[in-house]
This record gives C-alpha cells, sequence and structure tokens, in this order.
C-alpha cells in the first residue's frame, strides 16, 4: 500500500525527535487501525444479534477515536513534545489491546472481529515499539 506519510515526514524542512521511517510506518499502522475499528463497529451494527455486540461497538469506536487523534498528534512535528506523543501512545496501545481483547470474543462468529482483533494487535505492537524508541531517546 502506498501512502503519503513517509514521503511527507521526508520532505519536513526541521529535525524531527523521531526516525522518520519508524514514524512514518506507525501512524500508517494506527491510521489502518483506525479504519479497521470504524469498519468493526458498522459490521456489528448489521449483525443479527446487535445486542450481544454492544461492548464490541462500543470499544470499536473508542479505539477508532483514540487512533485517529494519535494520528493527528504525531503527524505534527513543529515544537514536538515528546511527552505528549508518549502519553497519546500509551493511550493507543491501551485502547488497542482493549479492543483487541474485545473483538477475540465474537473473532469465532464474525469474521470483521478476527480482522479488526489482528488490526489492534499490529497497532499495540506498533505504538509499544515507537514508545521504546521514545524511551531510548529520552
Amino acid at each position: 500500500m502506498t501512502t503519503t506519510t513517509l514521503p511527507m515526514l521526508e520532505t519536513y524542512p526541521q529535525p524531527i525527535a523521531l526516525d522518520r521511517v519508524q514514524l512514518a510506518a506507525t501512524i500508517d499502522i494506527i491510521d489502518d487501525c483506525a479504519e479497521a475499528c470504524t469498519t468493526c463497529a458498522d459490521a456489528c451494527l448489521s449483525e443479527p444479534d446487535v445486542a450481544a455486540l454492544t461492548k464490541c461497538v462500543r470499544t470499536n469506536l473508542d479505539c477508532a477515536d483514540v487512533c485517529a487523534t494519535t494520528t493527528r498528534v504525531l503527524s505534527r512535528n513543529t515544537g514536538h513534545d515528546l511527552t505528549t506523543s508518549r502519553a497519546m501512545l500509551v493511550a493507543c496501545a491501551a485502547a488497542c489491546a482493549a479492543c483487541a481483547a474485545e473483538c477475540a470474543l465474537h473473532a469465532e462468529m464474525h469474521e470483521h472481529c478476527a480482522i479488526c482483533a489482528e488490526a489492534c494487535r499490529s497497532c499495540e505492537q506498533a505504538c509499544n515499539d515507537l514508545l521504546a524508541a521514545i524511551d531510548g531517546d529520552s
């Protein structure tokens, strides 16, 4: 998949506090997770027994919102504050862990939940990897 994230970060005229390649990859993974969570919530709402998926829908939407906000924060690099980025990554990893766990409960019955759980696990890992890079640079 081609994205504009890395080309945009490569053209940023000032130094960036984080590795541009890792940052771009993380932003893309988080963005993919937000999309998966939004789509999974919508699919859950279309299932015949939607009442059984209420918590899944809520968890999906919370995760999608946290992911979307995290990508916006990570995409802004002027006067970059690693403290804020770190807090967003911690929140994103936590939201992804919760969403992956909830979707996993429904994965055998709903393929969209299995796909979303995997996207959330990948996102949680990417957030934790970038956190490790931040902590290594601090």
